[in-house]
């Protein structure tokens, strides 16, 4: 029987003062991407290390879509370093992590959010935050280093941004359904349970399975906004409709075939569910 993993709670503390940055944390006025200026600047950047910026001008999101990020998008990177090459399942995981940093600071929004495959994270099937997972040349070591972005809608004027219906789309901002988390707050507790997700999946990760996820299987198909539903996925400019049935111990989406068949998905983007 695979060995089943928790995530730790963060522990209580108070709010620190802002201007009292950590040493982890690097603040950056303004940049087109985090990712990009993450990836520029990854030799200079410590396993752990945190890039943040409220303005980003030119974000990207999954499958060179863009990522807007009007004001009131919390957007940062996050620095990991793997010992392996094989990382498949992460987006998920690390939306694991979002998932329970928000409901470490909105309590009132437990058992609410859930993750859309393969990127996203869901409050009431609304997307409230995305993620983009980019492997970069900048590792040391023979370490595999992943940048890890988030977007996340803290408290965004979807409005007063003057985005289309198109460009919102069903997202939604924190600040719609409860209070509006400190951003050092945020950022602090997703990088502790974005470090808890890296050393679990390190932990438990066998090269001849590539099955690091596996320990947080239950609870990845507890979170699972898309199981059981009936889905279309658009891949390589074809619609594919089916039953989603869960994940692999790849994160790749099995999908049931109207003709009882099921199919994982390693690639894609839900178009309807």
């Amino acid at each position: 029987m695979k060995h089943r993993e928790a995530l730790i709670p963060f522990p209580a503390s108070g709010n620190p003062d802002p201007m009292d940055l950590p040493g982890w944390l690097h603040w950056v006025d303004s940049c087109p991407s985090t990712n990009t200026w993450a990836t520029t600047h990854a030799d200079r950047l410590p396993h752990g290390a945190v890039v943040f910026t409220r303005r980003q001008t030119a974000g990207r999101g999954q499958h060179g879509r863009t990522w807007h990020s009007p004001m009131g998008v919390l957007t940062a990177s996050f620095i990991l370093d793997f010992p392996m090459p094989q990382l498949s399942g992460l987006s998920l995981v690390i939306g694991l992590a979002v998932i329970h940093a928000i409901e470490d600071l909105l309590p009132d929004q437990r058992g609410r959010l859930c993750l859309k495959w393969s990127n996203d994270v869901l409050i009431a099937g609304r997307k409230v935050a995305g993620i983009l997972c980019e492997a970069t040349s900048g590792s040391r070591s023979g370490q595999t280093r992943v940048v890890v972005g988030i977007g996340l809608n803290r408290c965004v004027d979807f409005v007063q941004a003057e985005l289309s219906p198109d460009q919102v789309g069903n997202a939604i901002s924190l600040h719609e359904i409860s209070t509006v988390p400190e951003e050092l707050d945020l950022l602090e507790r997703s990088r502790h349970y974005l470090m808890q997700v890296r050393d679990i999946v390190v932990q438990h990760w066998d090269s001849s399975r590539f099955d690091g996820i596996v320990p947080l299987f239950p609870e990845l198909h507890q979170r699972d906004g898309l199981r059981d539903r009936s889905i279309t996925l658009e891949l390589n400019g074809e619609s594919i409709s089916g039953q989603a049935v869960g994940f692999d111990d790849q994160g790749r989406l099995l999908v049931r075939s109207p003709q009882g068949v099921i199919h994982p998905f390693t690639s894609g983007r839900i178009i309807q569910y």
